[in-house]
């Protein structure tokens, strides 16, 4: 919690008189911004949205819990502290339950007051919002878990499934051009094993591990990773291009950026158009400025629009073609985001792919 940042608080009255004393007592303290009716409030909230709202109960046209009444719907974030002279139990009845009121505090105020409620609603304020992303992140996390649950189900009982039918044939079969057969299907369905405990392995990888930083060559990490690939594109008629340009130092995690453009160039292998007679994947890269700007692009069988904002979720696939563990491009876009990048997809059907990232050197 950033307890070292000053609480920001909004005090709305009426009366000038109290608006000065206000600020006069605690401005060494708090970032005070005054408002000298609800109107003034509901302005002063459009431009900034403030840790605690302290307000006066009795003002014209307007009272203290019919003005939170109308902040809390648009404004839910700041705590409500209501600031009045009556005591009366149905002005405690609806600021409760009108205007959801976190403290009542009756006049005159004294400072130790006002200092220990804002102190109070401040902690109040982080503590509040860092559990509701924990509670996102933890909703995010449970989905992840739902999916993961059954593609691993899927994803590894099916090619299982597979060399267990395979096997039964070929214990039965005498004919050798079946065996070699059978074989094949064998050999495929165990590349889709290997392949899907591996992006699971990255996947963990990536998440669990923290960062390195150091000093990198682009060119050399696109490099290292063509010859790992150069084998299988070349067996599938597929150029892979490089065009690095690097002429400063860039600072980042080379396994994190190895982990995304593997999963890039995987997938770009995996789904180009089985009928185009130059297969092609490129990377281009530009570093200026402590920023690499990384293209990897290929004319393979693209992704229809309605996909594009679905291909980072985990276990999605846009298409049939090919056997892609819906992993790939999750990863990806989870390493990228860990090295704090920005990516964008520019996809046309039947024509190709291009990824731009966006890097920032660390």
């Amino acid at each position: 919690m950033e307890t070292n940042l000053k609480p920001i608080v909004l005090y709305v009255d009426d009366e000038k008189n109290n608006l000065m004393s206000f600020k006069a007592s605690f401005r060494m303290e708090f970032e005070v911004m005054l408002a000298g009716s609800p109107d003034e409030a509901l302005e002063v909230l459009k431009t900034c949205e403030p840790h605690v709202i302290i307000s006066d109960y009795r003002m014209p046209f307007l009272t203290g819990i019919e003005l939170f009444e109308k902040i809390r719907v648009k404004y839910p974030k700041p705590l409500r502290v209501l600031l009045t002279a009556y005591s009366d139990v149905q002005s405690l009845t609806d600021a409760i339950n009108k205007g959801e009121v976190y403290r009542y505090i009756k006049k005159p105020w004294h400072e130790d007051e006002i200092r220990s409620v804002v102190r109070e609603s401040f902690e109040y304020f982080h503590t509040r919002n860092e559990l509701e992303t924990r509670n996102k992140e933890l909703i995010e996390a449970y989905k992840d878990l739902d999916r993961f649950v059954y593609s691993v189900s899927h994803d590894l009982r099916s090619p299982l499934m597979g060399i267990l039918a395979v096997s039964n044939l070929l214990a039965k079969s005498q004919n050798l051009s079946e065996v070699a057969d059978y074989a094949d299907l064998i050999s495929k369905n165990v590349s889709r094993l290997d392949e899907f405990i591996f992006n699971l392995l990255e996947y963990y990888k990536v998440k669990r591990g923290e960062l390195t930083i150091d000093a990198i060559s682009l060119k050399t990490i696109i490099k290292n990773l063509i010859e790992v690939y150069e084998t299988d594109a070349r067996n599938k008629g597929i150029r892979i291009e490089m065009d690095v340009v690097q002429e400063e130092e860039f600072r980042s995690d080379s396994l994190v950026i190895m982990v995304a453009l593997q999963n890039l160039l995987s997938n770009s292998l995996k789904y180009q158009r089985q009928d185009n007679p130059d297969k092609m994947v490129k990377f281009t890269v530009r570093v200026l400025r402590g920023q690499a700007n990384i293209k990897v692009e290929d004319n393979g069988i693209g992704i229809e629009p309605e996909f594009i904002d679905k291909i980072f979720e985990m276990f999605f696939r846009a298409s049939v073609i090919g056997t892609g563990s819906g992993i790939g491009l999750y990863n990806a876009k989870h390493a990228l985001d860990k090295l704090g990048a920005t990516v964008k997809v520019n996809s046309v059907p039947n024509v190709g792919t291009l990824f731009e990232i966006i890097l920032p050197s660390k």
